[in-house]
């Protein structure tokens, strides 16, 4: 089916822009007249002109009479951007072609009404499952005011994160370290707990060879026992957000707190994750990486806080009781009261098997949009 190629490709185009759209979905636009293709484009970046606004510039006057292919149901609002449903109107363009609706309730079926009242047809569902998936993180974001939280962990394949002396370099090859700084580059921010900074001192940022987007970090600091020698506090490569508890130092909360680093401090001694995550949401942040240790794992895992999980599995055998396991805490006292997951991608990346797993819902696995 021809109409299935073409969305294909603007599926293919939304998701290169991976990692820069948000608090944006990822959409890809393709116009065909006559047989032919004569104008694409993709959304790079909030603020800038949408997918379609660059497919019909590129079709230019071939653009009337013309289908579209659409991954993302066009906005009909003003927001920082012109609504897309006029645009595709004013072009003259015959056919609509939209493989998933907008959840967003500034668009949400709207876009679909206005299309349909200027006479344009318009069909729905091409290709809908691909393209709910590829804007899950939005779907989510948009549903629930809270990032779509990844879990990330490098193990071996006994479920070590380190041997029992904490020693943890390196785990995982190459290039499985390579593919991570890939999903660092695809999220907002980027989630450890201070154990980590003690003992690793990381600089939490991408490093591509091609460059990419540095994610903000978020530290959870109970105590604030942050060294004031950490990188995440001195290299001001991108923005520090420290959660930390009533009881932590405000002189050094103020000594620490500048343009690059903020302290945020909640109103107990226990550091909520329901309330890191709804502070994240209000500032905009779409996808959440978590690579924290052990026990950051068990208590977004316990909460079921998380929407996905990466692991990267080296073929390599730790061993040992005290060696730390990928996810610490209390876990489960009974088999039947485990976390339930189902894989969504398996793969070998070097010599480690990349596993991607998600949370078992009842009900449908897929965050649709409602």
């Amino acid at each position: 089916m021809q109409e299935e190629e073409y969305m294909k490709l603007a599926l293919s185009m939304a998701i290169a822009a991976k990692g820069q759209t948000s608090p944006n979905p990822l959409v890809g636009v393709v116009i065909v007249k006559d047989g032919f293709i004569v104008g694409t484009g993709a959304h790079f970046k909030a603020g800038t002109p949408h997918a379609e606004i660059h497919a019909i510039q590129a079709a230019g006057e071939q653009a009337f009479g013309a289908d579209i292919f659409v991954t993302l149901e066009p906005c009909s609002h003003f927001g920082q951007t012109a609504p897309c449903a006029d645009a595709i109107i004013q072009a003259g363009i015959k056919r609509v072609y939209i493989a998933s609706l907008d959840p967003n309730p500034l668009v949400a079926g709207k876009g679909i009404k206005k299309l349909r009242k200027a006479g344009i047809e318009v069909e729905t569902g091409l290709l809908e499952k691909e393209a709910v998936e590829l804007n899950q993180p939005f779907f989510h974001f948009i549903k629930n005011k809270q990032p779509f939280v990844t879990i990330k962990a490098a193990t071996s394949l006994d479920g070590k994160i380190a041997a029992a002396t904490g020693d943890s370099k390196w785990i995982t090859s190459p290039e499985s370290r390579r593919d991570v700084h890939q999903l660092r580059h695809e999220h907002d921010a980027i989630l450890v707990g201070i154990h980590t900074i003690i003992q690793d001192n990381p600089r939490l940022t991408t490093r591509l060879p091609q460059g990419g987007k540095n994610p903000i970090r978020i530290i959870l600091d109970t105590h604030l026992r942050i060294p004031l020698e950490a990188n995440v506090l001195t290299d001001q490569a991108v923005k520090t957000i420290i959660y930390t508890g009533k009881d932590a130092d405000s002189d050094k909360m103020r000594k620490i707190s500048n343009e690059f680093v903020e302290v945020v401090q909640l109103v107990s001694n226990v550091i909520s994750i329901e309330d890191v995550l709804k502070d994240l949401g209000d500032r905009n942040i779409m996808t959440l990486l978590v690579e924290g240790g052990s026990e950051i794992h068990a208590s977004f895992i316990e909460e079921n806080a998380f929407q996905q999980l990466i692991f990267y599995m080296a073929p390599k055998i730790i061993g040992g009781k005290q060696a730390i396991p990928c996810v610490g805490g209390s876990g489960a006292q009974l088999v039947e009261q485990a976390n339930e997951l189902e894989f969504i991608d398996v793969n070998q990346v070097g010599s480690d098997i990349k596993i991607a797993a998600r949370p078992r819902r009842k009900g449908s696995t897929q965050c649709l949009p409602e």
